[in-house]
């Protein structure tokens, strides 16, 4: 398994990092497999395990936490596409070459939002058709008068 974290920089270059070994230690530390010298980054900040099955991320107690996704975790197995932010650095996980496009968080939640399909109407509660239509032909009724 060929494992890439994609780094979006805030010019809007990227960089990939490919992980070192079955076990990568992200962290502020000097002796940590990927470094990030960051206040926000913990010194062992999180974790990357990989075998045949399976690539997980564990947060190592950080302060700040870590995060897939948006979503703060303690332990998550990854799959290709994911997104993982340490301190204020945000990483797409790339397995293999896929994804094949690597776009930012902000964009792909654009393009997706694009290709949703309009959200269908709630199907309207059958008593206020009831209402409706025996105040019509109350209405109806007294028209008739």
């Amino acid at each position: 398994m060929d494992v890439n974290l994609v780094l979006f920089k805030k010019d809007g270059a990227q960089q990939a990092f490919s992980l070192p070994s079955n076990i990568t230690i992200i962290g502020r530390r000097h002796d940590c497999d990927l470094c990030i010298p960051l206040m926000p980054v913990s010194r062992k900040h999180c974790q990357l395990s990989q075998n045949k099955e399976a690539l997980k991320i564990r947060d190592l107690d950080s302060r700040n936490g870590t995060f897939l996704n948006g979503k703060r975790i303690d332990e998550e197995t990854l799959k290709a596409g994911d997104y993982i932010k340490i301190g204020p650095l945000t990483f797409l996980l790339q397995i293999d070459g896929e994804p094949k496009e690597t776009v930012p968080p902000e964009q792909a939640e654009r393009e997706s939002a694009q290709k949703a399909p309009p959200a269908a109407k709630a199907p309207a509660d059958e008593d206020s058709f009831l209402e409706l239509d025996e105040s019509d032909s109350f209405l109806a009724e007294l028209e008739d008068l």
